[in-house]
């Protein structure tokens, strides 16, 4: 047995017993095994605005890694944007190593690792392939001992959250996925405010399932409404219902409950994730956008159903949604999204728009960006558009088929 596969056995024993706020002190006893000298976490915030340092309990901390750092000007920014390692020499001889902290292809933060002397070994050698495995190791452990307890919780956030955002964090699937057939790549604003947005998807055997949410109103009231319907929707996708049985089984369940006094917009969407057929539904949301070649190609039109939780019947409309229907190329994306991204206002009055909306996502993904930070950025300019205060919910969803180079979204 290698000396590296005893070195990982060991820190998954005692990984079993450890919860997430020892996590720091365990990778640093182990770290030595691996080829490094001392290691720091960093995990991004809720907004990916700054990568915060995860502290060691019973350990004094260090002036120079005791501040968050800017996610925008830092090189362990640049670490986490681009999916890349870094080498970064020092004068003693020694270097730091920047190393991705991914779930996956969800970017957790980065992971800073001291060694003594700077080899060539530390970018493509055995070295640093023993450091890239601690990286992925310790990232799974992160997001596995998370739960347990509310400290890295607590460390992601950098504002007060409301109950009702509290509500939809917890309901939220990760907000980037990948795998060779499909990826996903989502973001909500205002982060600790949001109420009536929210996302949710599933990945399974062939095929893709999607769907967007915006809730009416604000507050609490919206997070309860959208938390039901995300339940609804759960429900009936895992029963295996068709897309338009889906629809009335969540609108049926928002009736009953709220007797047609709140309602939800929707897009449901399903993606043979083999062939590239998508099917989805539209009620009363922004229609999706089709993006091919680097340009929009059209909106995705399908009649329109009202909104779900409208009483329909009261009203002698028809309930059963219109199915619409469209072949995917390879390489194509399509963008959901709801109506507080475009109609977001700058101070003068300008609504931020569709045009811009894919000049920045087409601008981005040309630059060779992967899809979760091509969302950050067209967060960063929304925010930017209305000066840091946005007065509606702003979510966006981009799926991508088939996943066009997984070298994008890995070190």
């Amino acid at each position: 047995m290698s000396a590296g596969s005893t070195a990982l056995e060991q820190l998954l024993r005692e990984a079993h017993l450890a919860a997430g706020h020892e996590l720091p002190e365990l990778a640093r006893r182990h770290v030595d095994a691996f080829g490094g000298v001392d290691v720091v976490f960093y995990l991004a915030d809720l907004q990916q605005r700054v990568l915060v340092p995860l502290p060691e309990v019973g350990r004094p901390e260090r002036d120079e890694v005791s501040e968050p750092l800017a996610v925008d000007s830092t090189l362990a920014g640049r670490v986490f944007q681009r999916v890349q390692e870094v080498v970064q020499p020092s004068q003693s001889g020694g270097a730091t190593i920047w190393l991705p902290l991914l779930d996956g292809t969800e970017r957790l933060g980065v992971m800073a690792v001291s060694v003594d002397d700077a080899g060539d070994d530390l970018s493509g050698g055995r070295r640093g392939d023993r450091l890239r495995s601690f990286a992925s190791l310790m990232a799974e452990l992160i997001v596995a001992k998370t739960v347990y307890g509310d400290a890295i919780v607590r460390l992601r956030r950098q504002a007060q959250m409301s109950l009702a955002a509290e509500m939809q964090w917890s309901l939220l699937p990760p907000l980037t996925f990948a795998c060779r057939d499909v990826t996903v790549a989502a973001a909500l604003e205002p982060a600790y405010d949001i109420a009536g947005d929210t996302i949710d998807y599933a990945i399974d055997v062939g095929v893709a399932r999607f769907a967007v949410f915006d809730g009416m109103g604000h507050g609490l009231g919206s997070a309860r409404l959208v938390a039901l319907a995300v339940a609804a929707y759960r429900h009936a996708r895992r029963a295996l219902r068709p897309l338009t049985e889906t629809c009335l089984a969540i609108d049926r369940t928002l009736v009953e409950s709220f007797g047609g006094a709140s309602f939800t917009t929707a897009i449901l969407a399903e993606l043979d994730s083999r062939h590239g057929l998508l099917h989805w539904v539209n009620a009363g949301h922004p229609e999706p956008l089709l993006l091919r070649h680097g340009r929009l190609v059209k909106t995705l039109h399908a009649a329109p159903r009202p909104p779900l939780g409208v009483d329909v019947a009261r009203l002698g409309l028809a309930p059963e949604p219109a199915v619409g229907t469209e072949q995917l190329e390879p390489g194509d994306c399509v963008l959901l999204y709801t109506d507080g991204v475009v109609e977001a206002r700058s101070p003068d009055g300008q609504f931020f728009g569709e045009e811009r909306l894919v000049d920045l996502i087409v601008g981005s993904m040309a630059d060779g960006l992967p899809a979760p930070e091509t969302m950050r950025r067209v967060v960063r300019a929304l925010l930017a558009h209305q000066q840091g205060q946005l007065t509606d919910d702003a979510t966006l969803m981009l799926i991508q088929w088939p996943t066009p180079d997984p070298a994008t979204l890995l070190p």
